[in-house]
C-alpha cells in the first residue's frame, strides 16, 4: 500500500496541483530517502530552479518529469505528498520539501521512512526496480494468452506470482485478494495450473477492480490521501480484503484470513474452492490395463519450495 489506483490519483492531484511550478529550493530532512545520487546536497542542488512539467506513473511508481531529469518516487508504504503554502504548520515525518518560487511547497510525508527518490537524467536508465517491471495491467499487449505465458510455467501460488512485479506491475495485496475472488481462484492455486480461460477471466476482473478502484480514488485501508489530503472511498466496495468473519458479498459464507506468499490474505472458502493436493506414484509399474501399480504418497514441496497443488 499504496498500489496502483493509489499512486494513480496521487499522480492525478499532482498533475492539477503543481505543474508548471518552478522549484525554488529543496531541503532533504532524512538523507536516505534519497537513493540517486548518493549525495542529498547534490540531489538539492540538481532541482534548484528546475520547472516541474509533468507526472507520470509506471506500476506503484511516480515520475516526476522535471527536464533534464526524471524524479522516480517510490512511496512504499505510507509515503505521502501534500501541498502547502510556506509557513503553514508541518505535519511530523515530513522529511523532504520542494519550495516553490510562487511561496508554496510540496512536502513529502512517511511515517515508516521507507520510500525512495531517484533522481536521473531522463535518457539514462532507470532505477533496476523499474526496468524490471512487467507490464501494466490496462497495456493493450497484454492479453489473456499473454498472461497465460506468464503465469504458465510458474509452479508458485498464484497470489505470490501476481504480486511479483515482474509479472504484471502494480499489483499488491488489496487488489490480488479482490481479483482473485471476482476469478473464483483460491490464491493458494498454482499459477502453473490455470487455463487459459481462467486467464481470460482473471486479466478482465483486475482491470475490473483496478478501474473501479482508479474511479474511486483508490482505497485508504490505513493512511493513504491523494495529493489534496483527501481519502480514498474504494475500501466500501472491497468483497474479501480486511473483511475475515463478516459474510461473503456473493454466498454469504464467512471470510477468512489465510497467510499466503508470507502475506495476510482473505478468501471466501466457498466461492474460492481450496486446490487439492496431488498424489506421486513411488516405484509405479504399468499393469496390463495400463493403470500404475504401487505406494501412492503426497509430496510436500514442489520445485519452488511451495506446497503442490
Amino acid at each position: 500500500m499504496p498500489e496502483l489506483p493509489e499512486v494513480e490519483n496521487v499522480k492525478r492531484s499532482l498533475e492539477s496541483l503543481v505543474i508548471g511550478k518552478v522549484i525554488e529550493s529543496v531541503d532533504v530532512r532524512l538523507p536516505r530517502i534519497v537513493r540517486c545520487p548518493d549525495d542529498p546536497r547534490l540531489f538539492e542542488a540538481m532541482l534548484a530552479g528546475i520547472t516541474i512539467t509533468g507526472f507520470g506513473r509506471r506500476g506503484k511508481y511516480l515520475l516526476f518529469f522535471v527536464p533534464p531529469f526524471t524524479l522516480v518516487s517510490h512511496l512504499r508504504m505510507e509515503g505521502q505528498y501534500r501541498l502547502a503554502d510556506t509557513g503553514d504548520e508541518e505535519a511530523p515525518h515530513t522529511h523532504v520539501v520542494f519550495r516553490f518560487t510562487d511561496g508554496t511547497e510540496l512536502r513529502y510525508r512517511d511515517v515508516r521512512q521507507f520510500g525512495t527518490m531517484d533522481l536521473v537524467l531522463t535518457q539514462d536508465e532507470y532505477p533496476q526496480g523499474l526496468k524490471s517491471l512487467g507490464p501494466e495491467p490496462f497495456d493493450k499487449s497484454l492479453d489473456g494468452r499473454e498472461l497465460y505465458k506468464r503465469l504458465h510455467a510458474r509452479r508458485a501460488p498464484i497470489k505470490a506470482v501476481l504480486l511479483d512485479q515482474t509479472c504484471i506491475a502494480g499489483l499488491g495485496n488489496i487488489y490480488v485478494d479482490e481479483a482473485l475472488f471476482l476469478s473464483g481462484i483460491h490464491p493458494e492455486r498454482s499459477a502453473s495450473v490455470l487455463t487459459k480461460k481462467q486467464c481470460d477471466g482473471l486479466l478482465e476482473n483486475i482491470r475490473d477492480v483496478l478501474a473501479r478502484a482508479i474511479e474511486a480514488g483508490g482505497s485508504s485501508i490505513k493512511t493513504y490521501v491523494n495529493g489534496y489530503g483527501r481519502h480514498g472511498g474504494f475500501q466500501m466496495a472491497l468483497n474479501v480484503y480486511g473483511r475475515e468473519g463478516q459474510a461473503c458479498t456473493r454466498c454469504g459464507s464467512e471470510i477468512v484470513k489465510l497467510r499466503v506468499a508470507g502475506r495476510g490474505t482473505h478468501v471466501c472458502l466457498h466461492c474460492q474452492r481450496r486446490p487439492r493436493r496431488r498424489r506421486a506414484v513411488v516405484g509405479a509399474q504399468a499393469t496390463d490395463k495400463g493403470r500404475p501399480q504401487g505406494k501412492l504418497v503426497v509430496p510436500s514441496k514442489n520445485a519452488d519450495g511451495g506446497s503442490i497443488r
